[in-house]
């Protein structure tokens, strides 16, 4: 059976920290970078565990800034 996958990038200087994008995600891989904070003054959004990307895109639709870009492949 073939499985998706995904590959998500931030322009985390656009990011203004609104966190909607983590509320979306099924597997519960994006959150807010709590370690660094982008030229706006925010903690922008970034995925931890990026194997675990199912390639959905629900961040990159929901967020109002058009930070989140996701490619998607599909693994035999």
């Amino acid at each position: 059976m073939a499985k998706a996958k995904g590959k998500v990038t931030f322009i985390e200087d656009r990011c203004k920290g609104c966190e909607l994008c983590t509320t979306v995600c099924p597997v519960n891989i994006v959150v807010m970078n709590k370690e660094k904070i982008n030229i706006k003054g925010y903690h922008p959004a970034t995925v931890v565990e990026m194997d675990k990307c199912i390639g959905c895109a629900n961040c990159a639709v929901i967020c109002p800034d058009v930070v989140i870009k996701v490619e998607r492949e599909i693994e035999k």
